[in-house]
């Protein structure tokens, strides 16, 4: 048997093979449309889950693998053993993580003032009830400590300025819409009265002839001039400091603007009452006893008041080292009235109500400032009382 060539293929067979093959290029773009549909969410075989959106190394849309989370809050469980998501709850920060207000740049020696501009208040209205009623001891104490306490008064403010001179410029001029600039010429007119007054109980002790018994003569009548002077200029220094702190922009001290004139009123009376009744005998500490009850009784009225009325601006007066001081200024308070009232004929009973109304004093002006200074740190006492501010007046329009 002879071979010969091979016979040639029949054309129509050959084109009969090429129309039942697959066509490779368009298979293989297929399936690039099918990934593209599955990645992007779309058509048929879109991705549905995660790990079919990793093989084509897109992200799914929308992710089926993860729970949605509820924009209140709330959690949701994404089946069965899923994980619980919920939205991290607010917090009340600013921007790189400073307060919204500056805190108040004033140091200690700022509620120092506050506390030695009551005492010489107190001290001064001791000194007039003491020589209106005919009582020397509680006029000689009342003169002297109001002499001593506004100096101390003047120090503290001059310290805190940085420089005498600061204080000569505010005297410069007049502005009845600044508290700080009324409150300088208070202190200004105050402090030479009492000064007067002050001296004017050395006048016994001078000479009786020449150039000293002159002085000694007309000293007395001038002192009686100055002493009802500088108690009628004291309620205006002892409210003052109050409508200053509340005329800032620290909230929880904008917010007790009416309570922080009386409150500061009522520690003025005591503190002026414990010093009369340390000094004066019992039989001339009556005006004391009663300078006792009506401060504290303005001083606890005021202080409850701003700390339940306030709403959340209370709660710098509850809380740390504010809500410690003023806890202990009630007690001490409540303790000098009490020991003044049952002590009439004890002069160690009415000394040791005299110093608890003194150390009262000092703590309610200290967590008064602490108080304030709290809340200008913290961001959610600016925060959240503007917001209800806002609720309200949209809630009124509507």
């Amino acid at each position: 048997m002879t071979s010969g060539p091979a016979p040639a293929p029949d054309q129509a067979a050959v084109d009969a093979a090429r129309t039942t093959e697959p066509d490779r290029g368009a298979v293989n773009g297929a399936r690039a449309t099918g990934r593209e549909g599955r990645a992007r969410g779309t058509g048929v075989g879109a991705a549905r889950t995660d790990s079919e959106a990793a093989e084509v190394r897109r992200a799914p849309d929308p992710p089926r693998d993860v729970a949605p989370v509820d924009r209140r809050g709330r959690r949701r469980r994404a089946g069965r053993g899923g994980e619980e998501l919920r939205v991290p709850e607010a917090e009340f920060t600013s921007y790189y993580g400073r307060p919204i207000l500056k805190a108040p740049v004033w140091r200690w020696d700022i509620a120092a003032y506050l506390f030695t501009g009551g005492l010489a208040a107190g001290s001064s209205l001791l000194a007039a009830g003491g020589q209106l009623t005919g009582r020397p001891a509680l006029r000689r104490a009342g003169r002297v400590t109001a002499l001593g306490a506004v100096t101390a008064s003047a120090y503290f403010l001059i310290h805190d300025l940085g420089r005498p001179s600061r204080f000569h410029h505010m005297l410069r001029v007049a502005k009845p819409t600044s508290p700080m600039s009324v409150g300088t010429w208070i202190l200004s007119a105050f402090g030479p009265a009492a000064g007067v007054a002050a001296i004017a109980e050395a006048a016994p002790w001078l000479p009786e002839r020449g150039v000293l018994g002159l002085a000694r003569r007309v000293l007395p009548p001038v002192g009686q001039a100055a002493g009802l002077a500088a108690a009628a200029t004291a309620p205006a220094l002892a409210t003052y400091t109050g409508v200053l702190l509340a005329g800032t922009a620290v909230p929880s001290w904008h917010e007790a603007y009416p309570e922080l004139p009386t409150i500061f009123a009522g520690s003025a009376l005591a503190s002026g009452a414990g010093v009369g009744l340390i000094a004066a005998p019992c039989a001339q500490a009556g005006p004391a006893r009663r300078m006792a009850v009506a401060g504290a009784a303005l001083e606890l009225l005021g202080s409850h008041s701003v700390e339940t009325r306030l709403g959340l601006l209370s709660e710098p007066y509850r809380t740390g080292r504010a809500g410690r001081l003023l806890r202990a200024g009630r007690a001490l308070t409540a303790a000098g009235v009490a020991g003044a009232l049952v002590g009439r004929r004890s002069r160690v009973i009415s000394a040791l109500s005299g110093g608890a109304l003194l150390a009262a004093s000092v703590a309610t002006r200290f967590g008064i400032f602490h108080g304030g200074v709290a809340s200008a740190r913290d961001p959610k006492y600016t925060v959240v009382p503007q917001r209800e501010r806002v609720r309200r007046r949209e809630a009124g329009e509507g």
